[in-house]
């Protein structure tokens, strides 16, 4: 495959891979912020506070590896600009949403939406572009995710107080057009012939099987009754992913292969309780604090520090991990971010104030989170042959998101009067529980690398 001749097509092409994986990440972001509000406003219980959050995660979580796979074999543009239109519309429907069973509908086809666009949209960059212009491309496009996701909670939090909720899913849809505008004009289309054939009976395994257990610990947390039957349904599910991943060998979505080394199996232990705590605790912290009088937009602004940190730092994070070893980075990162999270318990009940309740947990945070993810990628690439980098990368990815649906659906431990608060004694125990497993992370990312690589 050669690259797209440089000039015009490029930077188009560059945009609109930007500006299309921008609403995914600004949707996933925007949307916590906004609870409360659409908790009220269609009179949802903790249960479908919960099925708000993971109705969009489930389907990205499980599709994001096929939506790969369909990029290469039917075509990039062609599934970039497919995620894009289903996206809108999805976004439109949640703007619309009269009921909650409405709006957690609209959320599902969101989540499919972002599983086609997001690694469609990588895999035009990776085809479009050539050596270094390709690298600066995709700097550009993961900068861009990141500033999306840092400025969605305060851009969500503004449109709450100002508009209202449902204008939080009005922003994406001229972003997605302006996406789709511009790969219509500039990406170029293309597949590769030898690509690997989306595995369709593994998504639906997959699909199955988190829903169900996702179903069963939102069920099991917020009082409702058959847990055990949806849990052991999942469990079903899941033993079937694995077999019939066994049975596909090389042409998985996930090869099983990836887990027989030690390093590939700590990161990914490393991954899924590391995004597990945190996913949990950005949840936590803007809902207590808007229940506790706070406005949207200063409790979207009450983590910022923590994406400020993490952008700021990570290349220094990363020249110190080639220095004194990969092995001390990823596992005091999660130390640190433990500690963060140990520190919130100094959060009251009432007057809650950023500087001296807020501020000094995410500036801990913040710091071990750069630290654990700056080596985290190269840790990934290093465990696996290079033939098999881009399957251990969406794994990765995949664990990040699938580790922070499951936390969502534990939240209802915490969630009070019908997930319309949160308790301040359940909430410093949530805390005291995300250390923990943020120790726990840190602990497999000790194992994560050999110690003659460290």
């Amino acid at each position: 495959m050669t690259g797209a001749a440089p000039g015009k097509a490029s930077t188009g092409a560059l945009w609109a891979t930007v500006l299309g994986s921008s609403v995914a990440m600004i949707d996933g972001s925007v949307v916590n912020v906004a609870l409360p509000a659409m908790a009220k406003a269609l009179e949802a219980d903790a249960a479908g506070i919960q099925w708000i959050v993971n109705g969009y995660m489930l389907p990205l979580s499980a599709l994001v590896l096929i939506g790969g796979a369909m990029a290469d074999s039917l075509g990039r543009k062609t599934v970039f600009l497919a995620g894009l239109l289903l996206f809108a519309l999805a976004s439109i429907g949640c703007m619309a949403a009269p009921t909650l069973g409405w709006l957690i509908a609209a959320r599902v086809a969101q989540g499919i939406g972002a599983a086609l666009l997001t690694p469609a949209s990588l895999a035009i960059l990776g085809a479009d572009f050539d050596g270094e212009a390709r690298a600066k491309a995709i700097g550009t496009w993961a900068a861009a995710g990141a500033i999306g996701a840092a400025i969605g909670p305060i851009v969500g939090g503004w449109l709450v107080d100002a508009v209202g909720w449902r204008w939080v899913f009005g922003l994406i849809v001229p972003i997605a057009v302006a996406a789709a505008v511009l790969a219509v004009v500039a990406v170029q289309g293309g597949h590769d012939p030898e690509a690997a054939k989306p595995d369709w009976p593994g998504g639906a395994f997959a699909t199955i099987g988190l829903g169900l257990l996702v179903w069963g610990l939102t069920i099991a947390t917020s009082g409702g009754h058959g847990a055990a039957y949806y849990i052991a349904g999942g469990m079903a599910a899941s033993a079937a992913f694995l077999w019939w991943e066994s049975r596909c060998g090389a042409r998985a979505m996930v090869p099983l292969g990836l887990f027989g080394t030690r390093s590939f199996s700590a990161i990914t232990l490393l991954t899924f309780l590391l995004y597990a705590a945190l996913s949990g605790v950005l949840l936590l912290l803007p809902y207590l604090l808007i229940s506790t009088g706070w406005r949207a937009t200063a409790a979207g602004a009450a983590v910022l520090p923590l994406p400020l940190i993490m952008g700021a730092g990570s290349r220094a994070a990363g020249a110190l991990a080639e220095r004194i070893g990969a092995r001390w980075m990823l596992a005091a990162g999660p130390l640190l971010v433990a500690a963060g999270f140990a520190a919130m318990r100094i959060i009251p009940g009432a007057a809650i104030e950023f500087v001296p309740h807020i501020l000094p947990p995410m500036l801990l945070i913040g710091i071990g989170m750069t630290a654990a993810v700056a080596p985290l990628t190269n840790a990934v690439m290093a465990s696996v042959d290079r033939h098999h980098a881009g399957a251990a990368s969406g794994v990765n990815n995949a664990t990040a998101r699938i580790g922070g649906m499951v936390a969502v659906a534990m939240i209802g431990l915490v969630l009070t009067g019908g997930g319309r608060g949160v308790s301040i004694e359940a909430f410093h125990a949530a805390m005291l529980l995300a250390a923990a497993v943020a120790v726990t992370a840190g602990v497999a990312g000790w194992f994560s690398v050999p110690a003659k690589r460290a």
